[in-house]
């Protein structure tokens, strides 16, 4: 279980805003910063609404480079599997 820091959460909420995700969706903007600030490579999932957009992957790593951390990779499993 990763710990959940006042970095994560401001780095969170600039995610969310940035993204306009609907308040249901905060989590999901929680979930990627708490994953780059533990140096996550990957964040697996099914959810290509809000984590795993194409339109939103510049967004992220932008964001989360102004906070000195890389992006985790969103994936689906989906497209993990079929990595070489």
């Amino acid at each position: 279980m990763l710990a959940v820091n006042a970095e994560a959460i401001t780095l969170a909420q600039e995610l969310a805003v940035l993204l306009k995700l609907p308040e249901r969706a905060t989590a999901d903007a929680l979930h990627i910063a708490v994953a780059a600030q533990n140096g996550i490579s990957f964040l697996l999932t099914w959810n290509c609404r809000h984590l795993a957009n194409a339109n939103f992957v510049d967004k992220i790593e932008q964001t989360c480079n102004s906070f000195g951390l890389l992006a985790p990779r969103i994936v689906t499993p989906n497209l993990l599997l079929e990595a070489p």
